[in-house]
C-alpha cells in the first residue's frame, strides 16, 4: 500500500567548509541552445520520481544533460521566440538531442507556437527565490540493510549525498531513477551532508529511516 507523505521538520546546518563545485555537465553561467518540444502535462509520472507533481512548468530534459539524475529538481531558464519562463527538471527525455528540452505544453505555448510543434530556444540553469527548504524520502523498501535516498525541494541542483558511517562521511552512489543508494545499509537513518552545483554543503543531523514518509528540514541551500 502507498504510504501517505507526511512532513516531518528536522533542523540542519550549513557545514563551515564547502565542497568543491562540479565541473562536468551542465554548469552556472553556461547558455544552452537546442530545440524546445511540448508533451501533456498528466502524461507520465518522469524519471526524476517525484510522482504527479502540482504544477506545470516543468519539463524534461535531453539524456545528455539529464546527467545521470544531476539535473532532477533544477530550475532552468528557457528563451524561446515568444518569451522567456523558468521551468523545473522533473524527467527525461530520451529522444531528445543534446542541448535539447521537452517542455509541459501550457509553457510551450508561452515561449513558442503550439502549432509550430518544435522551436529554437536558449537555455540556463538559474538559483530561483523559494519558501521551500530541503526534504528527504526514503525509498519504499528502505531498511537497515539496504536504503535509497532522495532529495526534493532544493533551490540548486544536488550534485552529491553523503551519510555518516561512525566518524566518516560516505559518498553514495546516483541512480537514474534520483536516488542515492546504499546497498549495504551502511549510514541509512544516520546523518545526511547533501552539496549543491555551486559548492555549498548542508548537514542535516538525523533523517529517520522511514520508506515512503517525505521529511522536511529547515535548511535551503543559498541564492546564486
Amino acid at each position: 500500500m502507498r504510504r501517505a507523505a507526511i512532513p516531518l521538520l528536522v533542523a540542519a546546518v550549513i557545514s563551515a567548509l564547502p565542497a568543491a563545485p562540479a565541473a562536468a555537465g551542465v554548469r552556472p553561467g553556461t547558455v544552452h541552445r537546442g530545440d524546445a518540444t511540448y508533451y501533456p502535462a498528466n502524461e507520465a509520472l518522469g524519471n526524476c520520481s517525484y510522482g504527479r507533481v502540482p504544477y506545470t512548468r516543468i519539463a524534461a530534459l535531453n539524456s545528455a544533460d539529464y546527467d545521470n539524475a544531476r539535473m532532477c529538481g533544477a530550475y532552468i531558464q528557457v528563451t524561446g521566440p515568444r518569451g522567456t519562463e523558468t521551468v523545473k527538471i522533473v524527467d527525461r527525455c530520451p529522444e531528445c538531442r543534446p542541448g535539447d528540452i521537452d517542455l509541459n505544453g501550457a509553457v510551450f505555448g508561452r515561449i513558442g507556437n503550439p502549432q509550430a510543434g518544435r522551436v529554437r530556444v536558449s537555455w540556463k540553469l538559474v538559483s530561483p527565490a523559494t519558501t521551500s527548504t530541503l526534504s528527504f524520502r526514503y525509498k519504499e523498501g528502505s531498511s537497515a540493510h539496504w536504503c535509497a535516498i532522495q532529495v526534493r525541494n532544493h533551490r540548486n541542483p544536488v550534485t552529491q549525498l553523503e551519510v555518516q558511517v561512525h566518524s566518516r562521511w560516505r559518498a553514495l552512489p546516483r541512480t537514474g531513477y534520483n536516488y542515492f543508494v546504499a546497498n549495504d545499509g551502511q549510514g541509512c537513518g544516520r546523518k545526511i551532508r547533501v552539496a549543491d552545483i555551486y559548492g555549498q554543503q548542508l548537514t542535516v543531523p538525523l533523517i529517520a529511516l522511514r520508506p515512503g514518509i517525505l521529511q522536511t528540514t529547515r535548511a535551503q541551500f543559498r541564492r546564486h
